[in-house]
């Protein structure tokens, strides 16, 4: 395959699958921000602060953050590159360049969704009352994931599908609990009151996590939550779990065997996956949440650049114009 269409795959369904987190970061910080009574334009800060974009937020809106402006901008700004419709716009034109290597079927879901996006409303209402076009995005992005899955052979190009989802969904598991643990915490006071399980309770309901946890977990508990999104071998959204299964799609693509590296992408990915293995919730709570997936994302990126290196070189797409998230 030539690196030109591995690029192009690869960023393709990051795009897809960060369109739909975005939605995924409005939905939790909405409900999120259900229970508080005052301060609800300091609840939408956050956001911006946790999705890396607070510079190109102060240069376009000031300090206005209104549930508009932050609606506005991470969804239909088409001056952000990281808004749901800069996302859907640049999955389209990879898909476009390379739609010979697609399935008819994913390439008519990757049109609805950028038309369904693109006319979309994008007006006072939505901005007030956003569910309706986030729940179209999680829809869209997940049709996408599924003709993916079922009519794309498990080749080369099924695999680097793959990789690129899963790098993308683990940043963005990881900032969706920074939101609530480190940003929208209340008070210690709060810690395991009526407040804070409805709020954690939110946040595995946006991230499609809520029936699962029941089911694996029961009860609402802050380190049990924690321990799932974080360290779950078998929920797909979890951090370890796309580790897992990004380290067997990379490993795929340069036919490497296990235990073994061919490569610094496969170094570095497989020295994650390790470290995920043996994990403790209670050391990583210990020693700072925040800290922890910070340092994460921070791998996340150094990853991304080493699977550019290894398989793209100096491949000079449309898809490298905005590649990572600034801290």
């Amino acid at each position: 395959m030539l690196s030109r269409v591995a690029d192009s795959i690869f960023w393709m369904n990051r795009y897809i699958e960060r369109a739909e987190n975005v939605a995924r970061f409005i939905d939790v910080n909405q409900k999120l921000t259900l229970g508080f009574r005052a301060g609800m334009m300091q609840q939408w800060e956050p956001l911006i602060q946790t999705t890396g974009d607070t510079e190109l937020f102060k240069e376009l809106y000031g300090e206005e953050y209104t549930q508009e402006n932050v609606v506005r901008f991470l969804a239909f700004d088409a001056r952000n590159p990281n808004s749901i419709l800069t996302c859907t716009d640049l999955a389209r034109e990879n898909a476009r360049q390379i739609r010979d290597n697609l399935t008819a079927p994913m390439w008519e879901a990757i049109n609805k969704f950028y038309l369904k996006i693109h006319h979309y409303p994008a007006n006072s209402h939505t901005f007030a009352n956003p569910q309706h076009m986030l729940d179209i995005v999680k829809a869209q992005s997940q049709l996408i994931e599924g003709a993916t899955s079922l009519t794309l052979r498990r080749s080369e190009a099924w695999n680097i599908s793959r990789l690129g989802r899963l790098i993308e969904r683990a940043d963005k598991t990881s900032r969706i609990l920074d939101v609530k643990y480190y940003i929208l915490l209340p008070s210690v006071q709060h810690v395991g009151s009526d407040l804070d399980i409805v709020q954690w309770s939110a946040l595995l309901d946006s991230a499609s996590a809520l029936q699962m946890y029941r089911k694996t977990c029961g009860r609402i508990q802050r380190k049990a939550v924690v321990k799932f999104l974080l360290l779950d071998r078998l929920f797909p959204r979890s951090l370890h779990y796309c580790l897992v299964n990004a380290d067997e799609a990379l490993r795929f693509i340069s036919g490497s065997l296990p235990n073994v590296f061919s490569n610094p992408a496969e170094q570095l990915l497989g020295r994650m996956k390790t470290n995920m293995d043996y994990a403790s919730v209670d050391e990583i709570i210990e020693s700072g949440l925040h800290e922890f997936i910070d340092a994460f994302q921070r791998q996340l990126n150094d990853l991304g650049e080493a699977i550019r290196d290894t398989f793209y070189g100096n491949t000079s797409t449309i898809t490298q114009s905005q590649t990572q998230y600034s801290y």
